[in-house]
């Protein structure tokens, strides 16, 4: 699914990167920073712009090769992993910074990556995520069709246990991020330090 969306000239969630990445990037220790579900490279661009090491990890290689050309485009080096994130060995306390946009992982995975993502930073490392909510469900703008591949405030604090959140709140609010996100949209937003 992944490879025929992002498969198309444009890029389906747009180059520039997230709102809230872009308005919160800068509690993540200057460091190395893991992206989850990179997708075509916005996020990872945007960060490597800020001076970050960055790895951006996705089960798409054309989105990967995307993520390249648009790292050229402006300059940066981000490194590229082709893995599927069910799999991917993240380490333990290798990363400042781990993020995640809009990632849609069944919830038993998605359970499992979160443990991943607590062993995976640091001492004082953040993750950064913002996902959509199963009210989202209700606005058919983007982030499909299935509760089971949504966040809540409950799911996230109850599956990063281990970390302290400096910010954890559900909203709704206007989403232009490419074609595949645009309207107003049901999120959680978390920050959260080890």
């Amino acid at each position: 699914m992944w490879d025929e969306r992002y498969s198309a000239e444009e890029y389906a969630y747009g180059k520039s990167p997230n709102q809230f990445l872009e308005e919160n990037y800068k509690v993540i220790p200057k460091g190395k920073v893991l992206s989850l579900a990179e997708g075509e490279g916005r996020n990872a661009v945007f960060l490597a712009k800020q001076g970050y090491a960055v790895t951006a990890v996705d089960a798409s290689q054309v989105g990967l090769d995307k993520a390249q050309r648009l790292a050229d485009d402006n300059g940066v080096s981000i490194e590229l992993i082709h893995a599927d994130l069910a799999d991917y060995d993240m380490g333990e306390k290798q990363w400042d910074g781990i993020i995640s946009i809009f990632c849609p992982f069944p919830s038993a995975l998605r359970k499992e990556l979160h443990k991943k993502v607590v062993a995976g930073l640091k001492t004082n490392g953040v993750f950064l995520t913002e996902a959509y909510t199963p009210e989202q469900l209700k606005h058919n703008t983007g982030g499909g069709k299935s509760a089971d591949l949504m966040n809540t405030k409950e799911s996230l604090s109850v599956e990063l246990n281990g970390l302290k959140f400096k910010h954890l709140i559900e909203l709704e609010r206007d989403i232009i991020e490419g074609i595949y996100h645009t309207g107003l949209g049901a999120v959680v937003q978390a920050i959260a330090f080890k």
